[in-house]
Formats: structure tokens, C-alpha cells, sequence
């Protein structure tokens, strides 16, 4: 399946999974041994994202955890609104929420003790985006779409 790039089929293709508990961490060097789920270099050092018992094992600090969410849709690196959209939702309800785009799937970072309520909020904007799309009979009915 190619990207999706129009923000409605985005957000109704949605199809939140939980995956398991994060931690960040800013280290000088990845650990040996260490494989992040991802890593991000800065002037300041390099912050790692693994999971918490990885982190555990490694002997980086775990003063926070997050779930991390994948969402199902492959959504268009270059489409727009999706980050906006999550995000706003998150905001809606306090809950924080840190995005990061791989090339088929976006995967957001909530408090590990808000996960459930995230990925209900996240499936009912799949519903209602669902709702914003034309049904297959609009489409027959309208010769211009």
C-alpha cells in the first residue's frame, strides 16, 4: 500500500498499537550492547529511546516512562496535519505526547500511566474521521469526484 498523504484518510486509517514502555535518556555514547529503538544526535549528547528494561539493564537513569504508541496508517512523510492533529488531541485531555515519523509509521510517546486513555482518544478520531469521508455511494453519485 502507498502513502496516505490527505489528512482525513490519514486520521481514519489511524489503527493505534501499543508497544511496550520507553525511556529516554541523554548519554555521551550508546551504551555497548544497547540497540535503541531510536537515537537522536544533539550538541548536548545523544538521546536514546529504548525500552525500560533495556534502559534497566544498560544502567540509564529511568526517572520517566512512556508507551509508545505506533500508528498503523502509512502516512506520507510530506502530508500534512497529522503531527498537529495528534497533538492538539493529546493536549485536549493533558496527556504529552512525543512524535517521531519513521518512513511507513508514526510513533508517539505518552505518559506510560495515560496509554490507555491515549489510544481511546486516538480510535475515536479514527471514528470520527471516518465519518468526514465520502461513502462509496457519494462517490458514484457525484460524477465530479
Amino acid at each position: 500500500m502507498s502513502a496516505l498523504s490527505d489528512l482525513d484518510q490519514v486520521l481514519a486509517s489511524l489503527a493505534p498499537t501499543p508497544e511496550g514502555v520507553y525511556v529516554f535518556a541523554s548519554v555521551a555514547e550508546v551504551p555497548a550492547g544497547l540497540q535503541p529503538f531510536a537515537q537522536i544526535r544533539e550538541a548536548e549528547g545523544i538521546t536514546v529511546i529504548t525500552t525500560f528494561e533495556d534502559a534497566q539493564k544498560a544502567g540509564l537513569p529511568l526517572d520517566e516512562a512512556y508507551a509508545r504508541i505506533t500508528l498503523g496508517v502509512h502516512s506520507a512523510l510530506n502530508a500534512v496535519g497529522l503531527t498537529a492533529t495528534v497533538a492538539q488531541t493529546m493536549a485536549s485531555r493533558s496527556i504529552s505526547c512525543n512524535v517521531i515519523a519513521g518512513y511507513h509509521h508514526d510513533h508517539l510517546f505518552v505518559q506510560a500511566d495515560r496509554q490507555a486513555e491515549a489510544v481511546a482518544l486516538l480510535k475515536e478520531l479514527a471514528e470520527s474521521a471516518q465519518g468526514w469521508l465520502p461513502s462509496t455511494d457519494d462517490l458514484l453519485d457525484d460524477p465530479t469526484l
